[in-house]
């Protein structure tokens, strides 16, 4: 059983939206599509971590009532940017976010976070009520289960923004979950596609990030690399849609023009195919239950010329299967999967440990993990934490 429910269809007045995480990736291109479709939404809040520069660009340019930054220093420096006459509050700490996320004015939370910072805000928006385009999909890797719960108490909606369950949803929508037999999701295969163990171990951190088809952040550029990306989107995919996981597999499909499918139990099934630009997940997650015109160019299937598809690797790639195995395990297992993850990733970017390590790192913390009670969002931060602090200790420096 899924907790998204339909919208006002057709809403005429402009949809008042709070964007966390507006200049990173995901961010950017949201206000791409804003820029498209200017009399469809109001910007409430735009929230920018540390970038104060491209923060107060997109500030300047959209007027929100309202900013979020992390620090101090960082706060000092965007007012500096700003131009002169305008002068919204700005906001500072990982609370401010929480405090966007449930404005009451607020109809659509884009949580555009990236990785467990992500999880408080979402959750918050969430027990308010919100409309939340979910564009972190750590958020229902960490605590899946309790989001269904509040969602269900609340009323709020949650519209998934990540390419892949987007795709789902559009092939999903108006179907009864009954008619659904098979959700497959699609992978491009990363920058190693073909590779052996041999050719991972020498990987730098510049060829990790260097992905064939998509433009994304640092830290989402190495899990497709490494296949996390593939395993996380399927514990997302688990919670979001309710089928069990024997029903959710992951195919790679290099061309990245199919985003996914869903295969309904008469065998037939439903390709969602698109150019691979995140403004046509964001517009439509953001418009609907409208679809927003964009002005991306047109997938050429004659140029594509064919689509290809083959098993993942798992053997060289174990962090996909690591993640069904998380999943399987126990609902505390995700949690200790994704902050071994995160802390590993950051080391390798760091240039602390080698690409081979990444993964080693995951499957030792499973290992060392005995399932614990996470029926509550500190529980849930508080394994987040601890297992953080473990893996650093492991890595040593």
């Amino acid at each position: 059983m899924t907790y998204i429910s339909p919208l006002t269809p057709h809403q005429q007045e402009a949809r008042k939206l709070v964007i966390l995480g507006s200049t990173g990736s995901i961010g950017c291109s949201t206000i791409k599509v804003l820029a498209e479709h200017p009399n469809r939404f109001e910007v409430l809040a735009l929230a920018g971590a540390r970038n104060a520069r491209r923060l107060a660009e997109q500030a300047a340019a959209l007027r929100p009532p309202f900013l979020a930054v992390l620090t101090d220093e960082v706060a000092a420096e965007l007012k500096a940017l700003l131009p002169a006459g305008y002068t919204p509050a700005i906001l500072v700490g990982p609370q401010a976010y929480v405090d966007l996320a449930r404005m009451p004015e607020a109809d659509i939370v884009l949580a555009a976070q990236v990785g467990a910072a992500g999880l408080p805000p979402a959750f918050a928006a969430a027990k308010a009520g919100k409309i939340i385009a979910l564009a972190n999909k750590e958020a229902l890797v960490l605590a899946g289960h309790l989001f269904r719960q509040v969602c269900h108490e609340t009323g709020a909606v949650i519209l998934p923004v990540d390419s892949e369950h987007n795709a789902l949803f559009q092939g999903m929508w108006g179907h009864d979950s009954k008619d659904i037999r098979r959700l497959v999701i699609t992978a491009s295969g990363g920058p190693f596609r073909g590779k052996s163990l041999e050719d991972l171990r020498q990987v730098t951190r510049e060829q990790a990030l260097a992905h064939p088809n998509w433009s994304m952040g640092a830290k989402i550029s190495i899990d497709s690399a490494t296949l996390m990306n593939k395993g996380l989107e399927v514990i997302e995919a688990f919670h979001l849609f309710g089928l069990p996981l024997e029903n959710i597999d992951v195919v790679v499909h290099p061309q990245s023009v199919i985003h996914s499918i869903v295969e309904y139990v008469d065998r037939s099934m439903l390709a969602h195919m698109g150019p691979t630009d995140m403004m046509l997940p964001i517009a439509y997650a953001l418009g609907w239950p409208d679809r927003l015109p964009l002005s991306l160019e047109p997938l050429d299937l004659v140029a594509l010329g064919q689509i290809s598809f083959e098993a993942p690797a798992m053997d060289i790639f174990p962090c996909l299967r690591y993640a069904f195995d998380a999943l399987r395990a126990g609902q505390s297992f995700p949690v200790v999967l994704n902050a071994a993850n995160e802390i590993a990733v950051d080391a390798f970017l760091g240039g602390r440990i080698a690409f081979l390590d990444i993964p080693a790192l995951v499957e030792r913390a499973l290992e060392a993990h005995t399932d614990t009670d996470v029926t509550s969002l500190d529980a849930i931060l508080a394994l987040d934490s601890t297992t953080r602090a473990t893996v650093r200790s492991w890595i040593g420096n």
